[in-house]
């Protein structure tokens, strides 16, 4: 027993020994590896900062920027590390990493095809020249004002100040309307007046007004005024101007102040806006309650 034991030991000792004599041949490999990783952090931090200010250059967007940065700073490091391995003498070790690498890349990449659509999207919109921070666009059936995009979907905001993420694939598949490539937009009202008005007059009246009003609208000329229907209770018109904003809500804004100096025009000159009205006719052989 005792000297089962003391071969035990024997045997023990010379494995750590064997560990302690490997570790002092490799110790000017491992002394190399720490200091290449070293050298690969600092690397990746200069190469990325580097990357940074190359890109403030290029029309990429903001987020984007720092995310191709952040790649390149995540790539620097893994060379490093795939340098490391080499320096160790752990060949082995990284061929069943790479092997490894890819089984798992293929089992992600088919488990992920929806985001890294997403992914490749956010890389494509991100050269759109006409889609930038700040703009107001209208998309899938929202709109609002671009607060930012990522790898993963477009943020903008609506005019009720709430955040909507629409995924960068459906962004990139489906129209996009943007209100801010042009430097004005146009207002559109519809109104009605009554079939006892002067039309003529209500067309100068109503001109003369927008024209009065506001400061982007120079001449009569660049108002648009159309009657478009008889409706059931009124003549119905449509008129048109260009105002100096690329804003849905200020174009929402300048549609209010035109109604209310339209509204104030009709009242001061005894022009009526009517409303539907239904006149109901009883037979006379009904007998109304009461009489």
């Amino acid at each position: 027993m005792n000297l089962r034991i003391g071969e035990a030991w024997n045997k023990m000792i010379d494995r750590i020994e064997g560990w302690v004599d490997q570790l002092i041949i490799s110790l000017p490999n491992i002394i190399i590896a720490v200091m290449v990783f070293i050298l690969a952090i600092i690397l990746s931090k200069y190469i990325s900062r580097l990357s940074l200010k190359l890109l403030g250059k290029s029309k990429l967007q903001p987020s984007m920027r720092q995310v191709i940065s952040k790649l390149v700073s995540v790539f620097v490091i893994l060379m490093g590390l795939f340098l490391i391995l080499g320096i160790l003498d752990l060949s082995k070790t990284l061929n069943t990493i790479l092997t490894g690498a890819g089984v798992a890349g293929l089992a992600v990449g088919l488990a992920l095809q929806g985001a890294l659509a997403n992914t490749y999207s956010g890389i494509v919109l991100s050269y759109v020249k006409h889609l930038k921070f700040g703009d107001w666009i209208q998309s899938n059936n929202y709109s609002g004002e671009i607060v930012d995009i990522d790898l993963r979907s477009v943020t903008i905001k609506e005019i009720d100040n709430n955040l909507v993420y629409i995924p960068n694939k459906l962004v990139l598949e489906n129209p996009i309307k943007n209100f801010s490539s042009t430097a004005q937009s146009r207002v559109i009202l519809d109104c009605g007046v009554a079939y006892s008005s002067d039309l003529e007059f209500v067309r100068k009246l109503v001109i003369q007004t927008i024209v009065e009003n506001f400061k982007a609208v120079e001449t009569s000329k660049e108002v648009i005024f159309l009657y478009t229907a008889f409706g059931d209770s009124s003549i119905n018109f449509q008129t048109r101007f260009w105002i100096d904003s690329t804003s849905g809500l200020e174009v929402l804004k300048e549609k209010t102040n035109a109604i209310i100096a339209i509204k104030k025009a009709f009242d001061a000159n005894d022009i009526n806006i009517p409303f539907p009205i239904r006149t109901l006719d009883f037979p006379k052989s009904i007998e109304i309650a009461g009489n």
